[in-house]
């Protein structure tokens, strides 16, 4: 189980469905890039809702949303860092927007899953994903960082001391900018989030994607 600022995230059907269209949505769009001839079109997946992280790679943000999930649904505690806040907080707004936008995509990424969901895509259901975030009682430190990486370093500085911006939290999103393979262990850790044979197929086309080789047609 994974908190944040001392609130649990709920283990519900809501947090399942945010993480799964979350990352199924970015599965989507880098399988295209592997296909045509946008290899390097990266600016894109679910972790661009945080501007500080949108230059992550798509196949990068998939692994960070599998570490975060594995802590979600671990019997064990773990308290967030500042990126498990930023890959909760984007998962459940890009699955919100998708499930306003997108109805077929989002019951298209959930017919096959490892758990049965039966929900209607409308504003309620995005209402209800957005409020997985809202309702907990971090301070959005995930968000500010790109605010204050564009003010001169005087004005970022005292605009720090008045949040109590915690800097040493902050380390870990910097870290995040510089990775670009994933972990080896990918597949275990999204078990109940993907089926196995789905795992496994993705696994393999991050590889791939990391190999910058193409998708046969």
């Amino acid at each position: 189980m994974i908190t944040i600022a001392n609130d649990k995230l709920p283990q519900s059907f809501l947090s399942y469905i945010a993480f799964r269209v979350a990352f199924l949505d970015t599965v989507e769009r880098i399988s295209w890039t592997l296909q045509f001839e946008s290899l390097n079109e990266d600016r894109f997946g679910y972790l661009t809702e945080v501007p500080f992280l949108r230059s992550v790679p798509p196949h990068v943000q998939l692994d960070l949303l599998a570490s975060t999930w594995w802590k979600h649904i671990s019997p064990e505690i773990y308290e967030a860092d500042l990126v498990d806040e930023a890959v909760v907080y984007a998962a459940c707004e890009s699955s919100a927007r998708i499930a306003e936008e997108e109805s077929v995509m989002l019951h298209r990424f959930l017919k096959k899953g490892p758990l049965a969901v039966d929900v209607v895509a409308d504003h309620q259901l995005a209402s209800e994903l957005r409020s997985l975030h809202l309702n907990l009682s971090n301070e959005g430190d995930f968000l500010l960082i790109g605010q204050f990486s564009d003010l001169p370093p005087e004005e970022a500085a005292r605009l720090k001391e008045k949040f109590e911006f915690d800097a040493e939290r902050a380390e870990a999103m910097f870290d995040v900018l510089g990775r670009w393979h994933i972990g080896t262990n990918f597949p275990s850790r999204t078990e109940h989030l993907l089926n196995p044979d789905e795992a496994q197929r993705c696994f393999q086309m991050l590889q791939q994607k990391m190999s910058g080789r193409r998708l046969k047609s």
